[in-house]
């Protein structure tokens, strides 16, 4: 009887554990930025969709541009973690909608995965400077007194 119990245990430990595994090896997908879909991109006709147009259909573009304001950029990008490894871009798409002085579309294109991956480093920065113990630190200031301070 008892070995009975030992048995169900072991079972539910097991089934318990195989769960836990399978579920961290789910990978959990994020969607970040205006992943935008081909038929709200297809509204958009250069020459024809003006400003509100372009709003209306695509929504508030991601980004204007910072040297011309008739340079709207809609950016997004889908990543997909798997465990304790670091996500991995799935799905990315940067349009770009640029308007005439009319506001009028007189382009609306797609970057492609020519873009530069800058890679994110984990150094300090030097700082040049007085490089004091922690002695140093704690008793700097004793003593030093200003003897001009207005009293």
């Amino acid at each position: 009887m008892e070995s009975d119990v030992y048995k169900r245990i072991f079972t539910f430990l097991i089934g318990l554990s195989s769960a836990i595994l399978f579920i961290s090896c789910t990978p959990i997908t994020a969607t970040r930025g205006n992943l935008v879909e081909q038929e709200r991109l297809s509204l958009v006709q250069p020459g024809v969709s003006k400003r509100e147009d372009v709003f209306n259909a695509l929504g508030s573009p991601t980004t204007v541009s910072p040297f011309d304001n008739n340079t709207w950029y809609y950016m997004g990008q889908k990543t997909e973690k798997r465990g304790i490894f670091d996500p991995s871009i799935v799905e990315e798409e940067i349009i770009i909608v640029t308007f005439n002085d009319d506001n009028v579309v007189s382009e609306l294109s797609m970057q492609d995965k020519g873009r530069m991956n800058v890679p994110i480093r984990n150094d300090e920065t030097p700082t040049y400077g007085n490089d004091r113990t922690a002695i140093q630190r704690l008793f700097g200031n004793l003593g030093r007194f200003n003897p001009d301070a207005p009293k």
